[in-house]
């Protein structure tokens, strides 16, 4: 039984690391609490709540969860401080231990958190038998499903479609921290999708952690998940977040080639364009049949953008495999690389390849392909130069330049004195005419404005 009246009047801030399923979620957890009358903190206040959502995809990640953990409970120290996410999942007990730290959800919980939070402030929430604050133990079988769909306090709706992971790769702890792949119904996303229409969303990102996985619990596929959300007309734009080489089936390619609403921009994990490399790490595909995707993509949306993740340094990664990896990448008319370096993770299988990169190596490696990516991206945009285009406009501070994006993902700005608070969420036709001062994002004007 949850208490209502114990959160009327209450605060919270939020802070997310890592993905885009992450925001999703957190983004549902307060509108949750927005429901019961808690408000977000304002910029120089103290809250009441404090929810962080972790990341734990790097080494990096897991410092970062700790450190943004700190801050929070400094900025906040009479706040009832929440920490949930993958790092959460996997270091229940370790997070636990954090001064200020009041309650630890792991994945098969975090959709209790209305429920923890009201037992907390009335005095029924148990804590560990040494007095320490509550957590909640990891868990081998992880089949909660939380529904997401939400935008926060941005423009687009994040619709979460999908959980966890079969895959095991071998550098990976995701499928420990997210458990096993796991999905709703298509017809209850599509009850999401006319819920997030009717509160004036205009453009949606599936996510989840292998969408294309979509349909291990239901007995449906992702190709009719894309179908069917096609045809809810109030909403204008979709975007596939990462999709799986292996699972990118052309009938997809195809149905998005020529679909009403699925925008041409696809974003794909490579991690290694080494075959040798890509079998270490037990990776689901070969270097041929992502360019056959690639090639596939190209062939029949010639402007799709098109982002790689792509790791740098794993174990078994020699010079002579790294080379093969720069050169594969150099030759596919792809437009951007998400860089990363290889972490070690405790409990993977990877800790048992003998060849180890230095981090010295690993900077320089990345470099290497971060100046690439920069290429790549500033060819794309330059050809765009001079095109009409359709942008769905974001909210901007007073006083900044508004940022859009084009269908394909060119990311565009409004000059200042050009941009309106109404234009937030609008679609608009503009020309584009150079790059803006840093190169990351092109210069453009209002057609007919």
């Amino acid at each position: 039984m949850i208490n209502t009246s114990a959160f009327q009047g209450k605060t919270a801030a939020y802070y997310t690391l890592g993905c885009k399923l992450n925001f999703s979620e957190t983004s549902t957890f307060g509108k949750m609490l927005q429901d019961l009358g808690v408000k977000t903190v304002g910029k120089d206040d103290s809250a009441d709540i404090c929810l962080i959502n972790t990341c734990s995809v790097t080494e990096v990640a897991d410092r970062k969860c700790r450190q943004a953990i700190h801050r929070l409970v400094r900025r906040h120290p009479k706040a009832y401080v929440v920490v949930t996410g993958c790092y959460a999942q996997l270091e229940a007990e370790e997070v636990s231990r954090i001064d200020g730290v009041d309650l630890v959800l792991g994945s098969n919980e975090k959709a209790q958190l209305v429920q923890f939070l009201s037992d907390a402030w009335s005095g029924m929430l148990q804590t560990a038998d040494n007095g320490a604050p509550y957590y909640i133990m990891k868990t081998k079988d992880i089949k909660s499903f939380a529904p997401s769909c939400s935008r926060g306090n941005r423009t687009r709706f994040f619709l979460k479609v999908q959980d966890g992971c079969d895959y095991f790769c071998t550098y990976c702890t995701i499928p420990y921290a997210r458990g096993f792949s796991r999905n709703p119904s298509i017809a209850s996303l599509v009850e999401q999708v006319h819920e997030a229409a009717a509160s004036g969303g205009k453009e949606i990102v599936l996510t989840g952690v292998n969408i294309g996985d979509f349909g291990k619990t239901t007995g449906e596929s992702f190709t009719d998940l894309v179908r069917r959300l096609d045809e809810v007309g109030e909403i204008s734009r979709y975007r596939i977040s990462s999709l799986e080489p292996d699972l990118l089936s052309d009938e997809l390619i195809s149905y998005c080639a020529t679909s009403r609403a699925f925008m041409p921009h696809f974003h794909i994990p490579l991690q290694s364009g080494s075959d040798t490399v890509l079998k270490l790490m037990h990776r689901h595909y070969d270097r041929q049949l992502f360019a056959d995707k690639i090639t596939r993509i190209k062939e029949l949306m010639p402007d799709a953008f098109i982002g790689v993740d792509v790791m740098v340094g794993c174990r078994g990664e020699t010079p002579e495999c790294f080379e093969e990896t720069y050169t594969f990448l150099e030759q596919l008319p792809v437009t951007q690389l998400h860089v990363f370096p290889y972490s070690e993770r405790p409990g993977t299988s990877a800790l048992s390849i003998p060849y180890i990169v230095s981090d010295k190596d690993k900077k320089l490696r990345s470099k290497r392909l971060l100046e690439l990516s920069d290429q790549k991206t500033e060819a794309f945009y330059a050809a765009h130069i001079g095109q009409q285009a359709e942008v769905l406009f974001e909210k901007a501070s007073r006083g900044r330049a508004m940022h859009g994006f084009t269908r394909n993902y060119v990311r565009v700005e409004l000059s200042p004195g050009e941009s309106r608070p109404e234009y937030d969420n609008q679609l608009m036709q503009v020309v584009m005419e150079g790059f803006n001062h840093d190169k990351t994002a092109l210069r453009c004007r209002l057609v007919n404005a």
